[in-house]
Order: structure tokens, then sequence, then C-alpha cells
């Protein structure tokens, strides 16, 4: 467990980071001491350990799962039994994953104690944060959250998604301490209606643009949502700035309350500063103009968010994009050491006391190191890990998770101590797939990055993206569904079919060996196709899946759509439609190299 410490204290919050990475080994093994003590009598560790509650043990007969080896102990404790089925604590929350399984959102359990142990590691980074950033501490923070609709199971137990959980944990008395180091208040981020919300976390912002250290968002494509609500808006934000008055739209009394501490008087100068910035014809570097005094962009910008780097850097205006955390709905795992570095060196470093963390070894081909589908899964404590090495972590909690496959692909970086660091690679998920060949979220990902760069030189950006496979005919042929923007202002959108031709011919030659294959020679997958959609299609897209129980702190653009109800929301949007025309090569021997 995370030991008590003053946030405040800037020494003693990094000397207790120095401890957590450097005993790393004799934190680990009590971690799982105190794990398997206190929930030897669960239904579910005793079934495998009959009341032994030794490492080797452990390790010997507790099998390592993924969601839906457990998912019946969830259905159950939702549906009414006591936690003990799990843990020895009761389960306060079930966290609704960004992940699914069967098109529902995994439940993960979490009790009060491990809520308060996540909170506790969020303020620990502060510090480092101040550490590498002069003046950060100056100002206060204008990240934007938002809360979720909530539920409960039968049995009462309340359905949140981590952002939710952790906003509305933060109890009215103490809410002044909020308010100490966040721009918006926090009455305004725990409104429900998430536009009136975005509004007025944005009006503060601007009001207080002065006091802005950093800005940011629990994800890059949150941070750029709330960019492209700011360019849609920013004249209403200049009426109210230059009036004093708010706009009769915004009723919600928590939102009203809270900006009335802000909007006090016309400011005129203000709002016509803000109108000079906005209506320039380019927006680069909007997020430096109009916060002059920030020092960074704090938001997760690894995995499926490195393809949102481009354009943020186009925003920022040079500001540093600093990647903080790394952790998921079932444990918060590690830090950023070196939150300064390039976004393509972001490596996040295991925090020993938020879990008990054991690594299975992948290949670069995605498969188990040494895949038998017969034989147990090898894995690895977290000191044994390789340098250079892929790993999927495989983490044991305090609320109930054992031996859980978390679904992350890492590479293992370095160390930091003796803690282990590791980039962030992607998801062990298929998203893709045509007769014998399966693409890989990660490879996709590259493919498109490398595809992109082609829009560069006519000033095009690439603002997000999807997939779908279309077997409609024969041979069936991927889909790719692209949404364009321009770097200078209200300019058409006509994409160059020859450039969008070799986008497509770049994809293909950037997949493996199987997919390329499959279209020279075996002809049983189609010309691949790129359909660009209309600005705001992927807005109504992500409003389809927030009407489905997401929320806008913890979207992700799904890189696969294979509901039919969402990508026919794509469909009705496509403006113009390009294919491959040329046949992408490939050689025997990478098929059994592995690339």
């Amino acid at each position: 467990m995370l030991p008590k410490f003053d946030p405040t204290d800037q020494k003693a919050c990094l000397s207790l980071l120095e401890d957590l990475t450097t005993n790393v080994k004799q934190i680990q093994d009590s971690i799982l001491e105190a794990i398997l003590s206190r929930n030897a009598r669960t239904e579910y560790v005793s079934g495998f350990l009959n009341g032994q509650v030794d490492k080797q043990s452990f390790k010997n007969n507790v099998p390592v799962v993924t969601y839906e080896d457990i998912r019946p102990f969830i259905d159950r404790i939702a549906n009414g039994e006591p936690s003990d089925l799990i843990c020895d604590r009761p389960i306060s929350v079930l966290l609704t994953s960004s992940g699914t399984s069967g098109g529902v959102p995994k439940l993960i359990p979490l009790t009060t104690e491990d809520l308060e142990q996540r909170m506790s590691f969020s303020s620990l980074y502060a510090p480092l944060l101040n550490k590498h950033i002069d003046g950060l501490s100056e100002g206060k923070s204008l990240i934007f959250y938002f809360v979720t609709r909530e539920s409960k199971t039968a049995n009462g137990l309340m359905v949140r998604t981590m952002v939710t959980t952790f906003l509305k944990s933060v109890k009215p008395t103490s809410s002044f301490l909020w308010d100490r180091l966040h721009i918006s208040p926090h009455v305004i981020t725990t409104c429900a209606d998430t536009t009136q919300s975005m509004y007025c976390q944005l009006l503060c912002g601007l009001l207080e643009r002065d006091n802005v250290a950093r800005l940011g968002a629990p994800f890059a494509s949150s941070f750029l949502k709330v960019i492209k609500f700011l360019e849609d808006h920013w004249p209403e934000f200049c009426s109210n700035i230059r009036t004093g008055h708010l706009s009769d739209w915004i009723t919600d009394p928590q939102c009203v309350s809270g900006i009335g501490k802000f909007l006090t008087a016309p400011d005129p100068e203000l709002a016509s500063l803000i109108e000079q910035e906005c209506s320039q014809t380019s927006w680069e570097a909007i997020v430096r103009r109009l916060w002059p005094k920030a020092k960074c962009i704090e938001t997760i910008i690894t995995g499926t968010m490195a393809q949102y780097i481009p354009l943020l850097e186009f925003y920022s205006g040079g500001l540093p994009l600093t990647s903080s955390f790394y952790g998921s709905s079932e444990c918060f795992m590690g830090v950023n050491f070196n939150p300064l570095c390039k976004p393509c060196d972001v490596s996040y470093t295991i925090i020993s006391c938020m879990g008990y963390f054991e690594f299975l070894e992948v290949e670069k081909d995605h498969q188990e190191a040494g895949h038998d589908p017969t034989a147990k899964p090898v894995v690895v404590d977290l000191v044994d890990v390789k340098i250079g090495h892929d790993y999927e972590p495989v983490v044991t909690t305090f609320s109930g998770l054992y031996r859980y496959r978390v679904g992350d692909i890492l590479r293992a970086t370095g160390f930091y101590n003796n803690a282990p660091h590791f980039r962030f690679v992607g998801r062990q998920k298929v998203v893709l797939s045509i007769d014998m060949d399966k693409t890989y979220e990660e490879d996709l990902l590259k493919a498109v990055t490398n595809a992109k760069r082609l829009l560069e030189p006519h000033d095009l950006m690439l603002m997000d993206f999807t997939s779908r496979v279309d077997s409609s005919s024969f041979p069936g042929h991927y889909v790719l569904y692209w949404e364009l923007g321009s770097k200078v202002k209200d300019s058409k959108l006509e994409p160059n079919s020859d450039v969008m031709e070799e986008c497509c011919f770049t994809v293909e030659e950037s997949l493996d060996a199987v997919y390329r294959k499959g279209r020279k020679n075996d002809k049983n997958i189609g010309p691949l196709e790129i359909k660009v959609v209309k600005p705001g299609a992927f807005d109504k897209l992500m409003n389809f899946f927030l009407s489905r129980g997401s929320s806008v702190s913890q979207y992700k653009t799904p890189r696969s759509v294979t509901i039919e109800e969402a990508w026919k929301i794509l469909e009705a949007n496509v403006e113009s439609e390009f294919f491959s025309r040329k046949i992408p090569s490939w050689e025997l021997h990478e098929l059994h190299s592995g690339r």
C-alpha cells in the first residue's frame, strides 16, 4: 500500500518515489503477502489455494485469467451476493472500463481503500512535475474533466467510470482544496450536462487566462474535442465576456453558480483580445496564444492516443506535451519520471506498491512467448523483465483481481533505480481480419501514421480515423474512414485523388506480409479503401457511443467499428472514396521473419 505522505512537501514526495523504485522486490513481496493473507478465505482465492498464502503456491495454483474468466464472480456481486466472493473488503463501486466484453463495458471491482490509494497516487506526481517544469506551481490547472451518467446494480452498487468516481469522491468539505489548484470549480466539473460543463470550464479558462499554468484532459482525444468546441463557440464566449452576461442556454444550477464567481462584469478588452486570436486564418499555436503563461499540456499521448500528437503540436505552439500516468480501470501502475521527454520516448516506471505485478512475455507478432495453447503461460516478476522484450501486464489487486491480464502490450525500455519502465506499444487486439490476415491495433496505427505524412505538404491534417471490414463483395477489403482538417481556417477540404490513392497504397505497404501476400498472390483481399467523411462525422460517432454509456473523459475512438448502427453513421457522412491502385509488394522470407 502507498504510505501516507504530504503532497505539498515536494522533497518528501520525491524521496518516497525514490524509495518505491529502489526497494522493489521487498515491496512487491509484502504486497502479495498482504493481498493473499487478507483474502485467503474468499471463495475465489480459497478455491485455488485452500488456505495456503505463500508466493510459490500462488504462482503454481492461481491461474492467469482474462475478464471472461472472472466475469461470473463480478456478475454475482452485481446481482446482490456479498463482496467476499473475491475480496475481504466491501466493493464500493464497479468501474466501467473503456474496454468491452461482448459489446458491453467491463465492470471492474473497486474498494473505498483502493480508491483512496489511487487518489493519493495521482497527487504524488505533482511534485515530480514541478521539479521538471519551472513556474508550474505559480498558477492553476485547466484540466477538462467530465462526469458521465451513472447507474446502480440490482442491489444498489454504483456503476461509474473512473473519472466520475474520482470527481464525485471529492467531499464538499474539501472541494475548496480542489478550487485552490484548478481553474474550473469542482461544482462545474461535476455537472451532469457535458455540453454545459465544457462551455463553462472553457469560459472560466478564458476569463482566468493569465492564471493558467497548465492545460489538459485525461486523453489527447478529449482535449482535442475541447479545442474543437472552442473553435465552434468562440464568438459566443466573446459575447459573454464583452457583456458580462452568461448565455441563456446555460441553465444547470451547478454551472450557473460556479461561473458566477468569474463572470462578474463586462470585459470588452479581454473579449477583443480573444476575438483577435480566434479570428486569424490559422489556429496554429492557439493554445499558447490564448493562454500565454501555460507551461505544458498534460494528457495521455501513448498507445492509440499517439496518432493525435501532430494535432496537439499544431494547436499547442510548442508547449511540452506531458504524459504523466499509466493505468487502467483495473489498476494504477506507473508514472513518467521524465515528463519533458519527446512524445515518442515516453516510458512509465512501475510503482511497486500499487498492486502485485507480473508480466506475460509476448513475441513481436503478438503471440505469447513459446505459444502453446495447452501450456500454462509463463510469467515473470516485476524485477525480472528484460529490456527490449514485450510483455502483457498481469495484475493482482486489493480489490479482488488475481493474476488478471490487462490486455496492453508494453516494451521494457530500462530501469529507474530497480523499477523497470515501459513504453506503451498498444492493445493486444485484432481490429481487422480477412481470411488468414489479422491486423492488430498497433500495426494499423503505424500504417496510418505512415500514410498521413503524405497529407502534410497539402496543409491537410488527419483529425480522426477508424476502420471496418467490408465483406459485401468478394474478395472482402479493409475500409478506413478518415476525417480531414485544414491548417488554414475556412479553406475547402478537397483532397487530391492521387494523394489519397497513394495514402491507400502506403497503408497497404505498411501492413504485414500476410496481408500483402493476400493482396498480391492469393488475391483473397481486395484493394484497401479510404472514405473521407464530412467534418463532425466522428463527433456523431462519439455521441452514438456516449448514448450507450461511454464517458467524454474516457472516450477513445474505436479503431474498428463492427456495430452496424455505428458504421452506418460514418457511411451517411462519406464525401469521397479512394482505392489503392497499386499492388503492395511482399517477399516469402518476410512470412518467416515475423514482419
